[in-house]
């Protein structure tokens, strides 16, 4: 089989090594030569450890690749019963331990500041496997103190940390308290996951932006188009397994569920079958997807593994007890009751889930337990048509009596519109429709060869009772239309997950009719200052653009990258590279006299630090440390005008300090320090 042919060319890498070691990550070398990954760990042993957020010595993320390793053949293991897999684990295990008992404690922590994925889990795992102690001490020696002891002492610091660098973390942590008890883990893993759920996440049930936490209860100040990285949710999921099963409440459900309808359904196209990277929620964005040859992320990975998972968690059992988490239509043989049920629903387009008890031997007494959403403002529960006797329990409707073949189970649900306020701005609003996430459909995406830029304005919502001014267009399909509360105009609502080859909004601002007033005014005085700006600029760089780019003769040296952040482009480098380019410093062929140099920075961006030159003299240091987070920031330079006087133009250049990165910059402006005259 092909598992079998996996092993046995892994077993011929990891005999050739001789050491144990099998691994297929490379190491870059600084003059750019490629090598054997294996190169850098005699390096580290000896204390050189060279350690970024995914660089470690040169080599991409090792403990993260080593991870997927584990996790695979320990599946393998679990679900086929082939344990030829073990052996490779064990004696690459050994030297992996081989690496961390050459280290201190210090050292240890050095290492484990480069993304290690969910590796403290999969030792914790080969323990269990293999009853050998040494893997469960090396799973608990992977433990990156600087991340992982504030979630033990109930403290979110989770601002600016690789958010699905940590997330596998903790499932680690929670498998480690599942084996050993220690109350520490439990602790640090259901913080981190209430914190998540209810401060970091967006409507849609994923978390972060451009892959990274940000500040809690931020969430109206992070909708861009690079939210909620995929894996993030995969992982978030799965952590979500495992806290349910110490203490089965219907609240992690709800989660769950928001996150399988909305992000999960969401990700993968129904016809092409490639998959989303993050999944944007920026007003007038559309997904982007992964091709069949060409991109190949780790969200394409976890994203086939989620979509194998549809039937995972609908039911769970514990003694006497059925739960029913998931109403998705299924049948399932329950071994333990030698019982047969069969779901049968339209869920989540209608309210109406029915559970059929198919066979059973004789009649016997068990409780079933229903989850009741807790977006739920009502509900009806019948056994046999008839109200049911039930008592509820975190969020379950238990119902207990002694059941038959053919007993039917049917709950209604209200599927009501809500608006639910991104956490910590109530003046920013999503809608849904009970545990569908609605999104306004702006019209087709983009083609390949069209520009993906949005050139529309965000939706707003304006009035006192904006339901009432949501009517439906086909309660069946969750088609909804606003009537007289869109700006610039009316709307039409549409379930998000489907939206995939449409360009949608999910988050809008709302408004009373004075806050919108107010607000177009704010508007009209924002145009004059930019008009009056466009007046006074001599010149102006589109970073990131390929004509602007050309016309302005850009160069970069090492590490400098055309991004896309917020519908803006713009330019990076990074350590050991620059980006410089040419602009005019004349005005109608004539010398313009002093000139500012304004560039323009994301306001929340932090730990970048770089010179701006002009003609090779410094003008300026800049470091930006999040000055003003959520928010674009202009930030302008004098520059002396014995550095432009005379000239027709000059070259602009951003150099970033060693292990620092310079901007992102999003477009450079020079313009007069005098007033436009009006005209």
């Amino acid at each position: 089989t092909r598992i079998n042919y996996i092993i046995a060319e892994l077993k011929k890498v990891q005999d050739a090594h001789g050491d144990g070691y099998v691994a297929g990550f490379m190491r870059k070398r600084k003059d750019g030569t490629v090598v054997d990954g294996k190169e850098i760990f005699p390096e580290i042993m000896a204390g050189d450890i060279r350690s970024a957020g995914f660089d470690l010595n040169g080599c991409w993320v090792p403990f993260y690749n080593w991870h997927k390793l584990y996790a695979g053949l320990l599946d393998v293991q679990a679900l086929t019963g082939n344990d030829a897999g073990i052996p490779i684990l064990t004696g690459l295990g050994s030297y992996i331990e081989k690496v961390f008992a050459a280290l201190n404690d210090e050292q240890v922590q050095k290492v484990l500041a480069c993304e290690y994925g969910g590796i403290n889990e999969s030792f914790a795992e080969l323990y269990v496997r293999t009853k050998d102690p040494r893997w469960l001490a090396l799973a608990e020696r992977i433990y990156d103190n600087r991340n992982l002891d504030p979630l033990k002492a109930g403290e979110d610091k989770l601002a600016n940390f690789h958010a699905n660098t940590q997330v596998p973390k903790l499932v680690g942590l929670a498998r480690l308290y599942e084996i050993t008890g220690k109350p520490e883990y439990q602790k640090a893993s259901s913080y981190f996951w209430e914190r998540v759920v209810n401060h970091h996440s967006f409507a849609i049930g994923g978390n972060a932006d451009r892959e990274y936490f940000f500040e809690p209860d931020t969430i109206s100040a992070h909708i861009t188009e690079q939210t909620c990285e995929s894996c993030n949710t995969y992982n978030m999921m799965k952590l979500t397994r495992h806290l349910y099963s110490w203490s089965p409440q219907a609240s992690y459900f709800d989660y769950y569920e928001r996150a399988h309808l909305n992000h999960i359904l969401a990700h993968q196209h129904p016809e092409t079958g490639m998959f989303t990277y993050m999944m944007p929620l920026m007003s007038g964005t559309a997904r982007s997807y992964s091709t069949p040859f060409d991109s190949f992320w780790c969200c394409v990975l976890s994203g086939i593994e989620s979509h194998s998972k549809h039937g995972d968690s609908i039911y769970w059992e514990s003694g006497d007890t059925l739960f029913v988490n998931l109403f998705i239509p299924s049948t399932l043989n329950w071994t333990a009751k030698k019982a047969e049920f069969e779901l049968l629903t339209k869920y989540p387009y209608e309210g109406n889930i029915a559970l059929k008890l198919k066979r059973v031997q004789g009649a016997k007494s068990f409780t079933v337990a229903v989850r009741i959403p807790a977006w739920a403002k009502s509900n009806t529960l019948l056994v046999n048509g008839k109200p049911a006797l039930a008592k509820m329990d975190k969020g379950y409707a238990l119902i207990t009596r002694k059941w038959r073949s053919g007993d039917v189970v049917t709950l209604d649900l209200p599927l009501d519109l809500r608006f639910e306020a991104a956490a910590g701005n109530d003046k920013v609003v999503a809608l849904l429709r009970g545990p569908m996430v609605m999104a306004a459909d702006l019209g087709a995406a983009p083609k390949e060869d069209e520009d993906p830029e949005y050139k529309g304005d965000a939706p707003a919502l304006v009035g006192a009772d904006l339901l009432a001014g949501i009517v439906p267009v086909s309660a069946t399909e969750a088609v909804y239309k606003t009537n007289g509360i869109g700006r610039p105009g009316d709307l039409t609502f549409k379930p998000f997950y489907a939206q995939y080859e449409r360009r949608n909004a999910v988050y809008f601002n709302r408004y009373n009719d004075a806050e919108w007033a107010t607000a177009q005014v704010a508007f009209r005085e924002e145009q004059a200052r930019l008009k009056d700006l466009a007046a006074r600029s001599v010149d102006v760089m589109y970073l990131g653009e390929m004509q602007p780019e050309r016309d302005h003769n850009l160069t970069t040296g090492g590490n400098s990258f055309p991004v896309v952040y917020r519908g803006r482009k713009g330019r990076d480098a990074r350590t050991m590279g620059f980006f410089a380019f040419d602009m005019k410093v004349t005005k109608d062929g004539k010398d313009a006299g002093p000139l500012v140099l304004q560039a323009t920075y994301w306001g929340s961006e932090f730990n970048r630090s770089f010179t701006i030159e002009i003609d090779g003299t410094v003008i300026a240091h800049e470091r930006l440390s999040g000055r003003q987070p959520g928010d674009w920031i202009d930030v302008s330079y004098p520059i002396p005008h014995n550095l432009t006087k005379g000239k027709s133009k000059v070259t602009v250049k951003f150099n970033p300090q060693e292990g620092k990165s310079a901007g992102p910059v999003f477009g450079v402006r020079l313009f007069t320090t005098a007033a436009a005259k009006a005209v």
